[in-house]
């Protein structure tokens, strides 16, 4: 049976679209014809693919059998959802994903074998689906997929998300099984992620406006990119290692940079070890604890703090040493401030933000201690942390179980090993000599084990001359107030076009199934209105998603949708002014 029936129909769609499949098919020059001798129809009767050698895709299972458990239930967040398809097959799992839910459920593709998505693509005709932009074929490649992810944050929000692996096809080589390990280890990375900016978005960015003018008076850490040549580093985490670890750094200190969390300073402080630099990024106002938990808070007194922007400001005025200003990713300098400020990725834990800075910084080395992301006992953290208090008993429905590198059973949770994996990806990426004095923890990928002998003998504690100095003068001076930047208020203009768009609504809502189209249209013009200021952008985070849901997460409108609507609207309004008071009131935007 040949496999050019479709298949050029469906490749110049995928070109007309500028689907990145086509170029990949392309670099790998596959002949069709050979794909086609080797579709052909097995004894069951099923149509089948037969490789040179080896068993073909369908000959142990039958395709009735690999893909009767793929239909997503609807649970009412179907529409929303998305199905991820690890392997194409010959594209019975996909026509029977396509064919069970609706139009607007994304379906996308990841097949690693460029003969089998031939010969997929060849046996249907996907261009309606395709033109829909329901489904998407994706090469094998992170960086692509990656950008993919960051399109279905409605689908995390307001659907859900099905991982499929082709069983069949796993059996065609280990990719499959890699890529499988791949997608669920982001997905649920994302799904952190998201569920933190859906939840705290509004108070992150809140602190931000709060914090936005001491932030311009304490400087820029635009100008330490590449001032730490030449470094050697330490990150202190608080796993229960440290408190073996941090009294024997004490007596061996040798000549690095030491860096660590806010909240692991009480725990240093117990055991009389003083790092050189601290850093915090969490909102909470729970984080003043960290600090009401120094028994003597002049411990900190000359200890710089690099605080993420997005800190309670609260929290910040009880700490009692030099701050130092970040800027991070998905705040109010994300987009404005970039040319003009270090804006980082801080993620979602400070040892992985710690890394990224001092990666930034040009460093020659990061020594981590601490950083077990596990427990073996009855203790999750160091002794003096704040969450190191009471017992801690395995929970098999909470918490996973593990094997440390020594063979024995360890524990951690989805967080930590999304907090590893986030690590591991910056530590890969930075292309920095890494080593890890390893206290029987959750091993780290690219970090060698080591011991604190070993840590010494690898110059892992031993920096060029002049390094710490240099990096010293290059900190302080960076606490020179910034010239802020002029804004012009936004209110006026905002108020009159969501008013007229309001009228407009109201008289399409007297007849919502009629005009649901309309509708719908509205409502994404109101979506892509919300985002064209990339300064109000961030803070309106939670009233974007929220009409990305009327506009795809509704397969008819009602009412309530147009309430809905008015509560979104009054909300954005609400943010606006209140940005507008801080950003374009009538100070004078100089140096203090």
């Amino acid at each position: 049976m040949s496999v050019s029936v479709f298949l050029q129909d469906n490749l110049t769609t995928l070109a007309k679209i500028g689907s990145p499949i086509v170029k990949w098919l392309e670099s790998h020059a596959v002949p069709p014809d050979v794909v086609a001798g080797r579709v052909r129809k097995n004894p069951m009767g099923h149509l089948d693919y037969a490789p040179g050698e080896g068993p073909s895709l369908y000959g142990a299972m039958p395709p009735g059998m690999v893909y009767r458990g793929w239909t997503p239930a609807d649970d009412g967040r179907l529409a929303a959802g998305a199905t991820i398809i690890i392997g194409s097959g010959l594209g019975y799992g996909i026509n029977h994903v396509l064919a069970k839910t609706p139009n607007t459920h994304k379906v996308l593709v990841i097949e690693p074998s460029p003969e089998l998505l031939v010969a997929c693509l060849g046996l249907t005709d996907y261009r309606p689906f395709l033109h829909a932009k329901k489904l998407i074929f994706l090469p094998p490649d992170k960086a692509i997929f990656e950008e993919v992810l960051k399109t279905l944050d409605v689908c995390f929000l307001f659907g859900k998300i099905h991982l499929r692996a082709d069983m069949a096809c796993k059996q065609f080589g280990p990719d499959y099984a890699r890529w499988t390990a791949h997608v669920r280890a982001r997905l649920e990375n994302t799904s952190v992620e998201l569920s933190t900016l859906r939840q705290k978005q509004d108070v992150m960015v809140g602190n931000e406006l709060k914090n936005y003018h001491q932030a311009m008076n304490e400087g820029s850490l635009l100008g330490l990119r590449d001032a730490a040549r030449g470094l050697a580093t330490v990150i202190m985490g608080a796993g229960p290692s440290l408190g073996r670890f941090a009294p024997e750094l004490a007596k061996r200190r040798g000549h690095a940079l030491y860096t660590t969390a806010l909240q692991t300073l009480p725990a240093l402080e117990k055991v009389g070890f003083k790092p050189d630099v601290c850093m915090a990024i969490d909102f909470r106002p729970e984080m003043r604890a960290c600090i009401e938990n120094l028994r003597d808070r002049s411990f900190a007194a000359d200890i710089p703090l690099i605080y993420s922007t997005k800190m309670d400001p609260e929290v910040l005025a009880l700490y009692p040493g030099p701050k130092h200003p970040m800027w991070t990713v998905g705040g109010i300098g994300t987009y404005v401030l970039a040319n003009n400020e270090l804006v980082m990725d801080a993620g979602g834990n400070v040892a992985v933000s710690l890394c990224r800075f001092l990666i930034t910084c040009g460093v020659a080395s990061i020594l981590l201690v601490g950083q077990d992301f596990a427990w073996s006992g009855e203790a999750t953290h160091v002794s003096g942390h704040h969450a190191a208090k009471g017992r801690y008993v395995y929970n098999p429905k909470r918490d996973l179980a593990l094997k440390n590198a020594h063979g024995e059973t360890i524990y951690s949770n989805v967080g930590y090993m999304a907090a590893k994996r986030d690590l591991e990806k910056s530590l890969c990426e930075g292309r920095v000599a890494v080593f890890n004095l390893y206290g029987g923890g959750v091993p780290i990928a690219p970090a060698k084990n080591v011991t604190l002998d070993e840590a010494h003998l690898a110059g892992a504690l031993a920096s060029a001359p002049g390094s710490m100095e240099w990096f010293r003068k290059a900190l302080a001076r960076s606490r020179t107030p910034r010239v802020r930047p002029i804004f012009s208020p936004r209110a006026p203009k905002w108020s009159t076009s969501l008013k007229n768009v309001a009228g407009r609504l109201e008289k399409l809502f007297k007849n919502p199934g009629r005009n649901a189209a309309e509708i719908r249209v509205m409502f994404e013009r109101v979506r892509f209105f919300l985002r064209q200021d990339p300064l109000y952008l961030p803070y309106l985070y939670n009233e974007l998603m929220d009409m990305a849901g009327l506009c795809h997460a509704r397969s008819s409108y009602g009412i309530k949708d147009l309430v809905e609507f008015r509560r979104i609207r009054r909300r954005v309004m609400e943010k606006v002014r209140e940005m507008d008071q801080v950003l374009c009131g009538g100070r004078q935007w100089r140096a203090a």
